[in-house]
């Protein structure tokens, strides 16, 4: 299998043209403070830079990519650089929404298996509730000293009842897939851009 149809989902791939006069060296210079952080390590050549990371901290400007690679490479209109960036976090993001639907749909199929009981069981269930429910009478001086009044007897094994009948719900497993998916949506589309900016801002010196 091809991964190159499928890496977009955690690769971050992007090209930057040089300026008129700058050489590969100045460029990873400029770089190189990107790369000298803690918890990443680096190699440099005159046109290839490969980095990874582990345990970045989060004021890192790249703390999202854990490793990748950058090339000078010789194009018609002057030298580019380009960039291939892996980021764990973004396919997590891209694999919960996938769980919490497979969630979702488990809870669905076991909430099917559970025969519901029959109209005729339900109503043989309130009565014996409603049988039981016969409140005991209160002692005179209990009731002249403003004591409660007992709690009826069947209240509870109707309560209980309602909630052994009560089905799963699927509706937590989508929110948590919702959420997921539009962290993805909007990671994938600002990191790119984020990194894309830090770059060029970089090499120009800014």
């Amino acid at each position: 299998m091809n991964l190159r149809f499928i890496d977009w989902i955690w690769q971050v791939r992007g090209s930057l043209p040089l300026a008129p006069a700058q050489s590969g060296c100045d460029a990873f210079d400029r770089l190189d403070p990107l790369f000298s952080q803690p918890g990443t390590s680096h190699e440099r050549t005159f046109d290839r830079l490969t980095f990874a990371k582990k345990n970045q901290a989060a004021q890192d400007k790249m703390s999202i990519f854990d490793g990748g690679v950058l090339l000078i490479e010789k194009a018609a209109g002057g030298a580019v650089l380009r960039y291939r960036l892996t980021s764990r976090a973004l396919l997590f993001c891209f694999l919960a929404p996938l769980l919490f639907l497979g969630i979702a749909q488990l809870t669905l199929f076991t909430g099917s298996l559970e025969k519901p009981k029959s109209d005729a069981a339900k109503a043989a269930e309130a009565k014996k509730a409603a049988a039981k429910d016969a409140t005991p009478p209160m002692n005179p001086i209990d009731k002249a000293l403003g004591a409660p009044a007992p709690e009826k007897p069947g209240k509870k094994a109707a309560d209980e009842a309602r909630g052994r009948d009560k089905k799963p719900t699927a509706t937590p497993a989508y929110v948590f897939a919702a959420i997921f998916a539009a962290l993805y949506v909007v990671g994938r589309i600002l990191e790119d851009w984020l990194i894309r900016r830090l770059f060029r801002k970089r090499l120009q010196g800014l």
